[in-house]
C-alpha cells in the first residue's frame, strides 16, 4: 500500500469512496483530486434552491475538516491528463505525476452539446457545475424570457424554479412528450399539466433550428417551424455524456461509460469506476445500465471501497431517484423498461399518486409523485425481492405493509438483508 488510493473526481462518488474507505478501515494514503477549486459540494440543489437565492451558498458533501480528520488528501483544482495502467501512475496537468496502488475513476459526466448555429453566443448555457449554477443564477436576475431546450429533469427543475421566481418561460422538447426516458407517459402529462397551469409553455415534438444574436448575446430562439422565441438566456439541458475519455485512452473497456463488473471494476482490475460514468450489468434486469444518479453514486462508492478492502460483494442496489418541479415531488424506484401492465394508486386530481410497474406478474418498479410513503416501502419490497399482486397494492399502503411482513417471515435470509 506504498501508494495508496487515488481518486479522481470530487462529486458524490468521489467523496463518498474517500469516506467509505476509511469506514472500511483502509489504512493507506487517500489522495482525491478533482479539477474544481471548490470544497465538493451537493448538486441536486443547483437547479432549484441555489438559482432562486442570490444569496444561497453552495452546500458541502462534508465538512473541510473531515477531508484532514480522514487523513483524506483532497486536491482541487487537479486535472488528469493522462492514466498509465500498466505504470499505475497519473499524469497531471501543468506537470507531475501521482503514482498509486488502487485508482477510482468518478469521472461523471458532462452535458451533451446541441450543434447549433449560434450555441456560441453570450447566454447560452447548460448546467452541471456550480460554475453553471452561478452563471445561471446571475443571467436569470437579467433576463425575463428563458428558453430552456430539453424537457428533461434538469430543464423541468429550472422551468419551474425560474417561473415561480416570475420569468416568461418556454421548454422546447423535441420529442413528443416530456420526461420521455424517465417516466411513464401518465406522470408526464401530469406534470405537463401542472407546469403549464404555472405559465410555463412547452412546446413538444418541436426542435431549435438556430439561436439568434444581437452584440454577441443570445435573443432568440428559432424553432424549425419558424417561429421567433424570444430569450435573454438559453438553458440546453438535453442529456448527458459519461466522462470516458481518460479510460478509453488507458484502454479500458468502454460500453456506453466505463464498463465495470459487479464490484465496480474496470477491465484493469486496479481501476475501479463508479457513478455516472460507469456502465454495468444490472443484477434486477439482466440489461446493460448507466445510471445516473446521486444513490447509484454514492452505493457503487461504497461498494469499491468494499472491494479495494478485499470483500467479495456484488452490486445488488436497489436504484432510485428523485425530482422536485415545483410542487411535484417525483420519487422513482426500480427499472420500469420492459413493463407491461400497471396500477394507479392514489389520486391525480390531488397531485398525489403512484404508478406501480409490473412485467407479468413481477414488480418492476414504482413512481410516485408526493407519496413519500410508497416510495420507501417500494423500496424496501423492491429490495425483498417481493412482488405484490395488484389487488394488493388496491387494498392500500397498510395491506401492502402487511403483506410485505408475511412475506419477510417466510423468507428469513431476505429479512436478515
Amino acid at each position: 500500500m506504498k501508494n495508496g488510493v487515488v481518486i479522481v473526481g470530487a462529486g458524490h462518488a468521489g467523496v463518498q469512496a474517500a469516506a467509505s474507505l476509511r469506514e472500511e478501515g483502509y489504512d493507506g494514503p487517500v489522495i482525491l483530486v478533482g479539477d474544481e477549486n471548490e470544497l465538493p459540494y451537493h448538486k441536486p440543489p443547483l437547479s432549484k434552491t441555489f438559482i432562486k437565492d442570490a444569496e444561497a451558498k453552495p452546500q458541502p458533501l462534508r465538512g473541510e475538516a473531515f477531508y484532514s480528520g480522514s487523513a483524506i488528501d483532497y486536491r482541487p483544482g487537479v486535472k488528469v491528463d493522462r492514466i498509465d495502467a500498466g505504470g499505475r501512475l497519473l499524469d497531471l496537468a501543468g506537470g507531475g505525476a501521482l503514482a498509486f496502488d488502487h485508482l477510482i475513476l468518478a469521472t461523471g459526466s458532462r452535458p451533451r452539446t446541441l450543434p447549433l448555429p449560434g450555441s456560441d453566443l453570450s447566454g447560452v448555457v447548460s448546467l452541471r457545475s456550480l460554475a453553471d449554477a452561478r452563471l445561471i443564477r446571475d443571467l436569470s436576475a437579467q433576463s425575463d424570457e428563458v428558453v430552456i431546450l430539453g424537457g428533461g429533469f434538469i430543464g423541468l427543475e429550472i422551468a419551474a424554479t425560474l417561473r415561480a421566481a416570475g420569468r416568461t418561460v418556454t421548454v422546447v422538447e423535441a420529442v413528443d412528450r416530456l420526461l420521455g426516458r424517465a417516466v411513464a407517459p401518465v406522470v408526464a402529462s401530469h406534470v405537463r399539466q401542472r407546469l403549464e397551469a404555472t405559465g410555463v409553455r412547452i412546446l413538444t415534438g418541436t426542435s431549435v433550428a438556430r439561436l439568434e444574436g444581437e452584440n454577441g448575446s443570445v435573443v432568440a430562439a428559432i424553432t424549425s417551424s419558424g417561429e421567433r422565441l424570444p430569450a435573454r438566456m438559453v438553458i440546453v439541458g438535453i442529456g448527458a455524456v459519461p466522462n470516458v475519455e481518460l479510460a478509453q485512452q488507458a484502454g479500458l473497456a468502454i460500453a456506453n461509460g466505463i464498463r465495470v463488473d459487479h464490484q465496480m471494476r474496470t477491465s484493469a482490475p486496479e481501476i475501479l469506476a463508479i457513478g455516472d460514468a460507469a456502465s454495468y450489468r444490472h443484477w434486477f434486469t439482466g440489461g446493460d445500465v448507466r445510471l445516473e444518479s446521486v444513490q447509484n453514486a454514492t452505493d457503487q462508492a461504497r461498494l469499491a471501497a468494499r472491494t479495494i478492502a478485499s470483500h467479495a460483494d456484488a452490486y445488488s442496489a436497489v436504484p432510485w431517484f428523485w425530482s422536485d418541479i415545483g410542487d411535484m415531488k417525483l420519487q422513482m424506484v426500480g427499472l420500469t423498461a420492459g413493463g407491461d401492465s400497471h396500477v394507479v394508486l392514489g389520486d391525480l386530481p390531488d397531485n398525489k399518486f403512484s404508478i406501480y410497474h409490473y412485467a407479468g406478474d413481477r414488480l418492476l418498479g414504482i413512481e410516485s409523485v408526493n407519496r413519500p410513503g410508497d416510495h420507501m416501502l417500494g423500496r424496501k419490497m423492491l429490495g425483498a425481492g417481493f412482488s405484490p399482486s395488484p389487488q394488493t397494492i388496491a387494498d392500500g399502503p397498510e395491506g401492502l405493509k402487511a403483506a410485505l411482513a408475511a412475506f419477510l417471515e417466510k423468507e428469513p435470509a431476505r429479512a436478515a438483508g
